[in-house]
């Protein structure tokens, strides 16, 4: 991938962009990839050399790294950092590296930290979740100490006093801590082999030049268009509707269209341009 840099920030923030630690290692997926959507992971792998993103859209990926760095210093004795593991699921590898596994006398338990902005925290993230519980299927896969336990630690970067006084659910504290459910090893074991299945088929469509089975509206961050019942002199709406445009009940109110888009797809896949998925939605806008 070849980063630019459209706004002129110091070459040093580039060369730290562009020198970067990570490594899923010699494995076909890492746990990130195996989570994300299939069809955008294999277009991703063929068109790597094409893509481009600009150092100013990668500077908060970056701070996580450094934060992550910094807290390799406060390490405990009975912690493991930023290990790699590996385990293979019918003939491909799979990787993760777990920021913290702390040993205890009756278990692991796995910690992630994310810099994240305060909406997060109080929205929970459903790929966590799928996260976490791949580390710990690989931890397992590895060791003879089981996994007991999964958190998030949060490093809320937009943080506001004055927030968490006035709103009951902001996050209390500028680091939050958030349990995370762990799964059963069965559960565990049909995710991973139910997404190695969907990224190989993916692969092979994409190499032989077919169409890749379509992302889900989840995948894709899909809005759909809704319209909203508006009175004169109000801002908010009166109510919203999903399924189809309100009647109006008289001359005050009016109809307004909020139009649906699938906002990973405009601003947050890197391969959207690839994909004949998007641009076959694009125009039929």
């Amino acid at each position: 991938m070849k980063i630019t840099n459209k706004h002129n920030l110091p070459q040093t923030i580039v060369n730290a962009i562009e020198r970067p630690n990570y490594s899923k290692g010699n494995a076909a997926l890492s746990v990130t990839e195996l989570i994300g959507p299939p069809q955008l992971v294999a277009l991703k792998h063929k068109h790597e050399s094409e893509l481009e993103s600009d150092a100013a859209d990668m500077v908060w990926s970056l701070f996580g790294s450094a934060v992550h760095s910094i807290l390799e210093q406060g390490a405990d004795e009975d912690h493991i950092l930023e290990e790699r593991l590996y385990a293979t699921v019918n003939e491909w590898t799979i990787s993760g590296a777990v920021d913290v596994q702390r040993y205890t006398d009756t278990g692991i338990d796995v910690l992630d930290y994310k810099v994240v902005k305060a909406y997060s925290v109080m929205n929970e993230k459903p790929e966590w979740e799928l996260q976490l519980n791949c580390y710990a299927w690989l931890i397992n896969q590895n060791k003879q100490s089981k996994v007991q336990s999964l958190a998030i630690v949060a490093i809320v970067r937009d943080w506001s006093a004055r927030e968490a006084e006035r709103v009951n659910d902001y996050p209390q504290a500028p680091v939050v801590v958030i349990p995370v459910r762990l799964w059963g090893k069965i559960e565990q074991e049909e995710y991973i082999n139910k997404r190695v299945h969907l990224h190989q088929a993916a692969y092979v469509d994409v190499n032989v030049g077919t169409n890749p089975k379509a992302c889900t509206s989840e995948e894709m961050w899909e809005k759909p268009t809704s319209w909203a019942l508006m009175k004169e002199g109000r801002k908010s709406a009166v109510k919203v509707h999903w399924d189809k445009p309100p009647e109006v009940p008289d001359e005050k109110h009016f109809i307004e269209v909020r139009e649906g888009e699938r906002t990973r797809c405009k601003s947050y896949c890197p391969v959207s341009q690839f994909c004949s998925q998007y641009q076959t939605y694009l125009g039929e806008e």
